[in-house]
């Protein structure tokens, strides 16, 4: 079955191929994956799969960083032009655009793998240099542009429904694949994980495409050295007047911002561990002689453990409300997007590691399961819940030769990872569904 899957992968390679160009050619990023959503259900449906799309299998008031409604009526339109499919249109309207394809397959376990989807706001570079641009699939969407992968991971789910569903006579239990928005800035997983459409799941498992290091290795099986992260925007409103008529009648809502900002820099170190905290963006004021009246932030705070961050969480809030209480402003809080550390399985990732030396040969393993993360992914909230009911979860690398780093205007990867990427989650699959009902 294992060398059946192999071949699978390789035969449907270059839709794999074409529908990562098509993706990347039309980004879009969190809570504005209209086109690609109903992309995802389309391919869903006709492959045979049960789809659920937005409220099936999301909690909308656990929505981090949603944007306005006129983005997302804007966004909405504009997939409606490019022929988005108008049934699955409506489902995701106003940001619901998480999607699941469920594939039953009598008893067994229940069995689970994630795909983010979305897109980061970046202007992709346009040069003969950078293949996406030569080959004719460069972001059409100025402003948008995958940067981070999320085309490849969307094109791998897709291929590995397809193998799934042709060897779905070999397959036992039920099948999750969860196509999540919104991952960037770690805004749109809770969604998912509160909705409890994971909560009978025994195995869970994602991959992030990362570039190949020193060994030309094909994957880790896990990921530690993360971040739990809290994202913030922060708003100080004051009262703006005269700036040299009547300074007196002013509340100067710049004054606690940048009172904010230097505290927030000045957060003590922690012993227990590395953190982490950046204000990103500042936008204040109207005029050189007006008082400002409004201030507003964006921040982040970063712990190597959830404890850790929830360290510089409380520290932030307290610098953050003593700075509104300092020049008498008042301060809004909102909550962003929001992630734990990964604590991926080691027996899981043991498992795989046994399935891929006895079924997978010809992978290039490396001696050791983890590989450091350096970074934040909100898969975390589908792990800790998974886990919180007794199953086990993992979240792994996909290896392969990148061009420039992840979130770099010229980001691309050398696509041969779309092919070993289904072919990896379809035999990881199959064989969690094969031992277990043995």
């Amino acid at each position: 079955m294992y060398e059946k899957i192999k071949e699978l992968a390789k035969l449907y390679y270059p839709d794999t191929v074409n529908c990562r160009r098509d993706l990347h050619k039309y980004p879009e990023k969190g809570w504005l994956e209209f086109r690609s959503a109903c992309i995802i259900a389309s391919t869903l449906e006709e492959l045979g799969y049960e789809v659920l799309v937005g409220e099936d299998i999301m909690n909308k008031d656990a929505r981090m960083g949603l944007p306005s409604e006129t983005v997302l009526h804007l966004n909405y339109h504009r997939a409606q032009k490019q022929g988005a499919n108008p049934y699955y249109l409506e489902k995701v309207k106003m940001g619901m655009t998480a999607v699941a394809g469920v594939l039953r397959c009598g008893d067994g376990p229940t069995l689970a793998l994630r795909f983010d989807i979305d897109a980061l706001g970046l202007i992709e570079e346009s040069s003969s240099s950078h293949y996406p641009f030569t080959q004719g699939f460069i972001s059409v969407h100025r402003g948008t542009m995958h940067a981070c992968g999320h085309d490849g991971h969307t094109s791998i789910g897709l291929t590995t429904a397809r193998i799934l569903m042709d060897i779905k006579e070999h397959l036992h239990g039920t099948i999750k694949l969860i196509f999540q928005p919104a991952e960037e800035g770690v805004m749109g997983a809770r969604s998912i994980a509160e909705s409890g459409f994971l909560d009978d799941v025994d195995y869970i498992c994602a991959a992030h495409i990362m570039p190949q290091e020193d060994q030309p290795y094909d994957l880790y099986f896990g990921m530690d050295e993360s971040f739990a992260t809290t994202k913030l925007d922060i708003t100080y409103h004051g009262v703006s007047t005269h700036a040299a008529e009547s300074p007196q009648f002013g509340k100067n809502a710049l004054l606690s911002a940048a009172n904010c900002i230097l505290n927030l820099h000045s957060i003590p170190r922690n012993s227990d561990g590395q953190t982490r905290v950046n204000v990103g963006t500042v936008h204040a004021g109207t005029g050189r002689n007006v008082v400002p009246e409004t201030a507003k932030l964006e921040i982040e705070v970063r712990g190597v453990t959830s404890e850790l961050n929830r360290y510089m969480e409380i520290y932030a809030r307290d610098i953050i409300e003593g700075s509104a209480r300092m020049h008498d402003t008042v301060v809004e809080i909102k909550e962003m997007g929001k992630a734990y550390a990964l604590d991926c399985d080691e027996d899981f990732m043991n498992t795989i590691r046994s399935m891929c030396q006895r079924y997978l040969p010809d992978l290039n393993l490396p001696p050791y399961n983890l590989s450091p993360l350096g970074g934040s992914d909100d898969f975390s909230y589908f792990m800790e819940r998974v886990q919180a009911h007794g199953g086990k979860a993992t979240y792994m690398k996909l290896l392969t030769p990148i061009v420039s780093s992840p979130h770099n205007d010229a980001f691309d990867f050398d696509e041969k990872v779309l092919a070993l990427g289904p072919r990896i989650f379809a035999s990881l699959i199959y064989y969690l569904s094969h031992e277990n009902k043995a």
